[in-house]
């Protein structure tokens, strides 16, 4: 695959995102598609969704023209997500029952497992379950992580862009040109969602982009050794992964259910820490990077997978017990500025 195939991909990522954002913002304007203002979010007028919409057309129409539908495992990644984009526009319309979602969640990454996308750890079904359920809880982190103006569009930029580079490394050339669409499409829409936002993502677009991230780290560790594999898994999604952490084990210790939406997010801490939401996004995004710049490295065998694993568990744990000790239970001592802030 050429340098011109990869440009070509990526600038017209870009510009289909750039373009659609504005008429899909007015067409839900009119359709009443809107973030309400409340008590528990901080931008002052309703703001339009249907940003989902134009990242998921500035990735497929690329993608698709570029590599067509022959590869089984790409095919399976992106009807997967763009099922998953369906389905996050239903909930922003109409709210959906958790579970509902979660179910048509499963059945989609485990037709991503049945076309062969799926770690290697012990053999026969258990690896297909074990990839089915990391790719759904995963894939809703990054949901989950949509929760502050610019934060899950500067996380799924520079990831997708990084990833993208590993996959061109490791030789999965097609995989990586569907990633350098995403992390163009990402870009594209980050000014649009860039505090104070103009428009929002939605499901639509957080769980797209989680389930295409989820997937091709699957999709780059399947037949590797486990420390790869762990490595391999962890890097990529480390912001959401961290963040899942950390929600959980701090709702866990004050008593709260960990299913529950809430203000207690890594971003809704750094908020708490003093941090700028426009200066949250920033950080997300540099953690992020080092994170895939790590991956990379793995993958040009500048560091060894058994030390990459062990950095990264590390860090991870480091910070999710770190994270614990920011008390979002209690009131802001400062005032919130008017960018979203809403629960997740």
């Amino acid at each position: 695959m050429n340098a011109t195939t990869i440009w070509a991909v990526g600038v017209a990522g870009f510009l289909i995102c750039c373009l659609a954002v504005v008429p899909l913002k007015r067409l839900a304007l009119r359709w009443g598609l809107t973030d309400q203002p409340s008590a528990n979010k901080a931008h002052a007028r309703p703001t339009p969704y249907l940003g989902g919409i134009a990242i998921a057309l500035g990735t497929l129409v690329p993608a698709v023209t570029a590599l067509g539908l022959a590869d089984q495992r790409i095919t399976a990644v992106l009807l997967a997500a763009t099922v998953m984009a369906l389905v996050g526009l239903i909930d922003d319309i109409r709210p959906m029952q958790p579970f509902t979602k979660l179910t048509v969640g499963t059945v989609a990454a485990s037709g991503v497992v049945s076309s062969g996308v799926h770690v290697t750890l012990f053999g026969g079904w258990l690896d297909g379950s074990l990839t089915v359920l990391w790719i759904v809880v995963v894939a809703n982190s990054f949901n989950l992580l949509d929760n502050m103006d610019g934060a899950l569009g500067a996380v799924a930029t520079v990831t997708a862009a990084l990833l993208a580079g590993t996959a061109f490394v490791s030789g999965h050339e097609s995989l990586g040109l569907l990633l350098t669409a995403l992390a163009c499409t990402s870009l594209g829409f980050l000014p649009h969602n860039w505090a104070p936002a103009k428009t929002f993502m939605g499901d639509s677009g957080s769980l797209f982009i989680g389930f295409i991230l989820s997937c091709s780290a699957v999709f780059l560790v399947s037949g590797q050794d486990p420390d790869t594999m762990v490595a391999g898994l962890l890097l990529p999604t480390f912001v959401a992964t961290v963040d899942t952490g950390v929600v959980f084990f701090s709702r866990l210790r004050v008593g709260r259910s960990p299913l529950t939406g809430g203000t207690d997010h890594v971003s809704h801490r750094l908020r708490r820490m003093g941090l700028r939401v426009r200066a949250v996004a920033v950080v997300l995004g540099l953690v992020a990077a080092v994170a895939g710049a790590c991956c990379l490295a793995m993958a040009l065998k500048w560091i060894s997978p058994p030390v990459t694993a062990m950095i990264s568990v590390g860090a991870a744990i480091l910070l999710i017990s770190l994270l614990q000790g920011v008390s979002v239970y209690a009131p802001i001592n400062h005032p919130i500025s008017r960018n979203r802030e809403r629960q997740g």
